[in-house]
């Protein structure tokens, strides 16, 4: 593989284009005022896809489970440089055509060339290029980027553009309401169309009358509340109709509406709900007849706070709120009690969020066209109703050089390319509403962000939670959006400003002098300074281009989830977080997995100074550890250079805080993350994360506080079980003569809740011990299952009587997947892949050994903790004890034998089940609904790495 760098993509207004360079090309057939376009990557006479190795591969992907295949496509054409799960990911999700078709992608070459052959077309069509060798120039450049993963487009432009469906290349979408019943019918009708295909939406229900206000005709009117129960079915009913992904929402409602402590309430009351019916009894089945009185569970909700509010929970008074008919005060609540309640409900559920209206509108550039009342539902688009933001996201990583110095100049030139080619879309885009594509075509909203920043800090030897490295952050922000709105302003002189600028000019441009402003308070550091420097200019450059032709889009830079395009690129890491984990899980070509450590630590050690083969033993013994405390050679000022989300010295939940308050003044947009919290944190320290939030100036803020809900994922001991085929071939000894169990014998009963399903198993033993018999009660009497369940009762019972293990069924039976499924009720085994899977692991934790049950990687909570504390011991001790003397009085000898093994089982899917298996305590994460691996975060949503699903709209 061969880079050329040239010259800049022109940085001047089209009329001071370069022309002599533009009229000693061949192509002299110039339009009026076109860019003229420089090489950046590519080599005159040479094609992108010449300069990589290409190699055919073949695409089997299958439920890590129990082994069934998912997808399957063999020849695929990719570069050798692309890792299995990005090819994996790219073939399934992205290429079109029936699968095993003649019209079938097969090729990274026909994706590439299908999407940006449209960008092309349109990019000349519209006027964007000075010459067709520049339209050209912008296609190999788009195309060279793609090929070697510097960015990409958000999933629904590698979905739709090229095809014969309609060219929808947005993700993110916001809704409006009002206060008629034609309008929220029409609410629901617009959300269902943008959940069928697979995206998310938001809207602000503050226009809806409170239930204290009348109607009318004289009656009381419902409230918001109640009208987001037909929203939140409407919801559930189209994702349960095999929607490719969850249908994602976000319902906000303003802090002084009349209503705003029910809303407060809604989803913490519904999360007790879950609780007490599950205890009591109720038929609580997927289809059971109390599921449908548990509410909301299909939107995230946020509180949109004032600056007047905040103010008064500081100070302690009170706060009006105002009927929405009037604007008048009808109703005044403490404002510190309101707060409290904010916080507790997000404590106990993890909702609502926040969003901050002060600082939103204060940065919105076009004030005079509308308010910003909502968001997305993964909170980082905000701008006005009814409209949508395409978006992109650069890898960080692949702007790191072998030095170590971040090459700010590519970076710029990068944005300028890709801003171009986001707002070409717009020109032939589809929309699923005609007031969004209305909205959207007059501002032009775009989305350029990035990915990898947790790793770019890792590698660069900055600690994500300290001064250097949220300066580093900021510098990238505010160089990447102050590029993207120097080529706005550029395009505004070529194809005009958005059709809304005239208007909000005066509002425009203060917005862009404070984002110049937020720059020239950045403290810098050594690493940082020449990026912040050529931020200084570009912003300088952006303001006077600005000024004299307007700029072509109302907005222009977001922090996306970046997820399943995450792994299109290969990203250690999403968005702006930091390293899940030290080690990761690894595909392999031809099949199988690895457990490695993660590429950027020994980039970061080499940047700390280490030596060779000082480096080569830390990272032996971070793959054996999966942590960096105690490594040999490794200088304890340097720990924190390795801090995670998760594990060992994870990052504290203000270290998050901290880093998103760093870039948010240099986006236009907001940041899509949550904010991960301990399940010992208190309510008080919920109330401070948000407070702080609001100080230093974010547009919106989630947490989630670790085990809240009744749903929380299984942890990783149960997970960490051997090969089920391994167990399969172990010889099993039949006995002729069954033993029965006497008339009276000793029997418990256990009541289980598997994915809502309830039922009772009791199991019936020797006197003199062993399991004899099992009786399984689930469904309804006379029911088709209940009868199954009897029969397969009678023969489990029956083969215990004839001599068969008990360890025998348990290796059969687990990891049975089927519905129901899900999270259960039982601490020991907090999730099963259906009834069976929880039924054989419950009986192997009350009547097997410790011994057998190790080999079958089956642990109760109690002893996964003992394992934890083994593996990885009491917490730091102070620093003035001597260690070495320490250490020096145990024996490894007498230490209790449980480490964990430094090579997951094969059955291990993700880094996520690598992670907790190191841990022995779950992650905040649920399993894809699609292949059943355990997901990460991403931002504020999940990503599965099996598959690439994402629980989100981006």
């Amino acid at each position: 593989m061969t880079e050329t760098v040239g010259a800049t993509a022109s940085g001047d207004a089209a009329g001071n284009a370069r022309g002599a360079k533009a009229g000693s090309r061949s192509d002299r057939r110039k339009r009026p005022a076109g860019l003229t376009v420089e090489r950046l990557y590519t080599t005159a006479g040479v094609h992108p896809y010449d300069e990589v190795t290409w190699e055919r591969r073949d695409v089997v992907m299958t439920n890590w489970r129990d082994g069934t295949v998912n997808f399957e496509q063999r020849g695929v054409e990719f570069p050798s440089s692309w890792s299995v799960n990005a090819t994996n990911i790219v073939t399934s999700k992205y290429f079109r055509g029936a699968v095993g078709s003649p019209q079938r992608e097969s090729s990274l070459r026909q994706l590439i060339d299908r999407v940006v052959g449209v960008y092309h077309r349109s990019g000349v069509e519209n006027g964007y290029f000075a010459t067709d060798e520049d339209a050209e120039i912008f296609a190999h450049e788009l195309t060279w980027m793609l090929l070697h993963q510097v960015f990409s487009f958000n999933s629904p432009v590698w979905f739709n553009v090229g095809t014969s469906s309609p060219q929808q290349v947005s993700a993110c979408f916001i809704l409006a309401v009002d206060d008629t019943m034609e309008s929220i019918l029409n609410w629901y009708r617009e959300e269902g169309l943008i959940f069928k295909g697979g995206s998310g939406a938001g809207l602000n229900l503050s226009r809806i009358r409170s239930s204290k206000e009348l109607l009318s005709s004289g009656g009381t009117a419902s409230g918001p509340v109640s009208f987001m129960r037909g929203a939140d079915a409407s919801a559930g009913t189209i994702k349960s109709g095999g929607a490719t992904r969850r249908a994602a929402k976000m319902v906000v409602l303003d802090v002084d509406h009349p209503d705003i402590e029910e809303f407060v309430e809604t989803k913490a009351k519904e999360e007790a709900k879950v609780r007490v019916l599950r205890d009591a009894g109720f038929d609580m089945d997927l289809g059971g007849a109390d599921i449908t009185s548990v509410q909301y569970q299909n939107a995230n909700n946020s509180v949109r706070v004032t600056d007047e509010f905040m103010r008064a929970v500081e100070e302690g008074t009170s706060f009006g709120l105002r009927g929405r008919m009037t604007g008048e005060v009808i109703d005044s609540v403490d404002a510190r009690t309101l707060f409290r309640g904010i916080a507790q409900a997000a404590w106990e559920c993890a909702d609502p969020g926040i969003q901050y209206d002060g600082t939103i509108n204060d940065w919105h550039t076009t004030p005079e066209s509308g308010r910003i009342t909502a968001s997305n539902p993964c909170s980082e688009y905000m701008h006005l109703d009814n409209s949508s933001c395409n978006l992109a996201s650069l890898n960080l990583l692949t702007f790191l050089g072998d030095d170590g110095m971040f090459d700010a100049e590519r970076f710029r030139r990068a944005v300028e390319f890709i801003i171009t080619a986001m707002d070409i879309s717009i020109c032939f885009a589809d929309f699923p509403t005609e007031p969004i594509g209305d909205t959207t075509r007059k501002f032009r909203q775009l989305g350029i962000g990035y990915a990898n920043l947790g790793a770019l800090l890792m590698a660069t030897g900055h600690a994500y939670d300290s001064e250097g490295g949220r300066a580093l952050a900021a510098s990238i922000t505010s160089l990447m959006t102050g590029a993207a709105y120097k080529r706005s302003a550029e395009l505004a002189g070529v194809v005009g400003p958005y059709e809304g600028y005239a208007r909000n000019a005066e509002g425009h441009q203060r917005v862009m002098r404070k984002h110049a402003a937020a720059n020239d308070d950045v403290r810098t550091l050594a690493a940082s300074t020449h990026i912040h420097r050529l931020a200084t200019i570009t912003w300088k450059e952006c303001l006077a281009i600005g000024e004299r032709n307007g700029w072509r889009n109302a907005q222009a830079s977001v922090l996306a989830p970046t997820g399943t395009i995450g792994l299109m690129m290969d990203c250690d890491t999403t968005g702006i977080e930091p390293d899940l984990a030290l080690v990761k899980f690894k595909k392999l070509v031809g099949g199988g997995s690895m457990q490695i450590v993660n590429q950027t630590v020994p980039r970061a050690l080499q940047k700390l100074g280490y030596q060779a083969e000082q480096a080569e033993a830390i990272v032996e013994y971070v793959a054996e550890h999966g942590h960096v405390i105690d490594a040999p050679g490794l200088r304890t000022e340097h720990y924190e250079v390795f801090d995670c989300a998760m594990g060992e010295r994870s990052i504290a939940p203000m270290g998050h805080v901290r880093m998103m308050a760093a870039v948010q003044p240099f986006l236009s947009g907001a940041i899509s993350k949550t904010v991960n919290m301990p399940e010992a944190a208190s309510v008080e320290d919920v109330e401070r994360i948000y407070m702080e939030g609001w100080k230093l100036g974010l547009k919106a803020l989630a947490i989630y506080r670790d085990n809240c809900k009744v749903g929380q994922p299984l942890s990783a001991g149960k997970e960490a079980r051997k090969d089920a085929s391994a167990d399969a071939e172990a010889p099993v000894e039949y006995r002729p003569v069954r033993r029965r169990l006497p008339k009276k014998r000793p029997s418990e009963t256990v009541s289980f809740t598997v994915g809502g399903a309830e039922g009772y198993l009791t199991a019936g033993s020797y006197p003199d011990d062993g399991l004899g018999e099992i009786f399984v009660k689930l469904g309804k009497q006379g029911s088709t299952l209940a009868g199954v369940m009897d029969a397969f009762s009678m023969s489990i019972s029956v083969g215990l009587q004839y001599g068969i293990p008990l360890e025998f069924y348990v290796s059969k039976f687990s990891n049975l997947r089927f519905e129901p499924a899900g999270m259960t009720d039982d601490p020991d085994i907090r999730i099963a892949t259906s009834v069976l899977d929880y039924l054989f692991r419950r009986l192997a934790l009350d009547h097997l050994s410790y011994d057998k049950r190790a080999e079958l990687g089956i642990f109760s909570a109690d002893e996964r903790s003992e394992q934890v504390a083994t593996a990885y011991g009491e917490p730091e001790p102070a620093t003035d004890v001597d260690l070495e003397s320490l250490r020096s009085t145990v024996s490894i000898d007498e230490r209790p034998a449980a480490p964990a093994a430094p090579t997951p089982p094969a059955n291990v899917g993700s880094s996520t089940e690598l992670l907790e298996l190191r841990l022995g305590k779950a992650a905040d994460a649920p399993l894809c609904l699609t292949c059943g691996t355990k997901m990460r975060p991403a931002g504020s949503c999940y990503l599965c790495e099996g598959c690439g699903s994402t629980s989100g709209c981006s």
